[in-house]
């Protein structure tokens, strides 16, 4: 299981500029927030490297973003633009959002998107 808080998943391709290039946004977002005292972890995952852990999810736009709380349970899944102040609402929002109070799936949630979800919930 991964560690208490949201874990961020970066879906991207190691022939991919725009990902290299939003590395160091996702870092910056990701040290902020965690100097806020917020609990987010990062997982970077090359989707040609680690095929197998994406199974059937298809990955078309870069950079993808998987954001994942408790239990496994999949707040967002989709691209993000690369600018750093879209990357700290989305964060924020789901943050500071009570999962009790929207029971119904996460924006991207396709079968495939929630499986992955549960692999990296549970590999830790």
């Amino acid at each position: 299981m991964h560690p208490p808080g949201l874990l961020v998943a970066c879906l991207c391709a190691g022939w991919c500029r725009l990902c290299d290039d939003y590395a160091a946004v996702l870092n910056q977002v990701l040290d902020e927030l965690g100097a806020s005292g917020a609990a987010v972890h990062l997982r970077w995952i090359d989707i040609e490297d680690e095929a197998d852990l994406l199974g059937e999810l298809d990955v078309e736009t870069f950079p993808t973003l998987l954001l994942i709380g408790a239990a496994g349970r999949l707040h967002f899944a989709g691209p993000v633009t690369p600018q750093p102040e879209a990357l700290r609402r989305l964060l924020r929002t789901v943050l500071d959002h009570d999962p009790a109070s929207d029971p119904g799936p996460a924006p991207g949630a396709t079968p495939e998107a929630l499986a992955l979800a549960r692999r990296l919930s549970a590999a830790g």
